[in-house]
């Protein structure tokens, strides 16, 4: 149940959350919008199926800041960033088009968080990343094929759930073999280009659609702006905070989390 805040409050508290959480996630290598999603629902009152496409308005404000850094820094993705976007976009646009048709209500979309937020959180809390000096894993890099046929799938996730599908991807591509330097600007963009597709999908649906389907802007923008400063003070505050302890704090939290949507489904 939502919280009634008054004109401009709303806006205000999403800020603030936005920064707060991405200050925190993104020392732990996922996306702010993950956790955001939850708290549209519990506590800013986002109706549903809207708090999705808002979600993926959060990702179209706060990411250019960290995409532009990377390339100032001659990072691009290049050709993984390529094949990431293009089974990432048509993903989304069936995630979305899901997302309205067959998930509008409430308590089956509990049970799609909880199935996104128990897992992620069990990789967080189990897993620590490379420490610098160790030797890198053998690559075993993925097919072009296979990997767009992945992206599609995580970018159909992200436009049910709202997220852009980083946070799953990532762990995937450095697991085989896949350099940091090259997967986090790729994802990113990808993140960047699912999201931008699924709010314009999202925009189309609520023109035949009743109900709340359409991004709420007010909000989805104020979650952004927070989520941009936040994740720039999160990756600055990062070489200072003990990673393993980072993912493990993190991981705990977003388990939690999810626990209580599964619960909250199946109630």
């Amino acid at each position: 149940m939502g919280l009634v805040l008054g004109t401009g409050w709303t806006e205000a508290v999403a800020l603030i959350a936005a920064f707060v959480i991405a200050v925190a996630s993104t020392p732990a290598g996922i996306s702010g919008a993950v956790l955001l999603l939850p708290f549209q629902v519990s506590v800013l009152g986002t109706p549903s199926p809207a708090v999705t496409p808002t979600n993926l308005l959060y990702n179209v404000v706060a990411t250019p800041g960290a995409l532009y850094r990377y390339r100032r820094q001659g990072q691009t993705g290049g050709r993984l960033a390529l094949v990431l976007i293009a089974g990432t976009v048509p993903g989304v646009i069936a995630g979305s088009v899901i997302r309205v048709e067959l998930l509008p209500g409430p308590r089956v979309f509990d049970l799609v968080i909880a199935a996104v937020l128990v897992p992620l959180g069990i990789w967080l809390a189990l897993t620590r990343p490379t420490r610098a000096g160790e030797p890198d894993r053998p690559a075993r890099l993925i097919p072009a094929p296979v990997l767009v046929v992945l992206a599609a799938t995580v970018g159909c996730v992200g436009g049910i759930y709202g997220i852009g599908g980083g946070s799953i991807l990532a762990p995937i591509l450095l697991g085989t073999g896949h350099k940091a330097s090259e997967v986090a600007p790729a994802a990113l963009a990808s993140t960047f280009v699912t999201s931008v597709a699924g709010v314009i999908t999202f925009t189309i649906l609520a023109l035949y659609e009743d109900g709340s389907v359409a991004p709420d802007w007010p909000t989805g923008i104020a979650l952004g702006v927070g989520g941009l400063a936040g994740a720039y003070t999160g990756a600055r505050f990062q070489s200072r905070m003990p990673d393993v302890l980072i993912r493990r704090l993190m991981g705990i939290l977003v388990i939690a989390i999810g626990v209580q949507y599964l619960w909250s489904g199946l109630s």
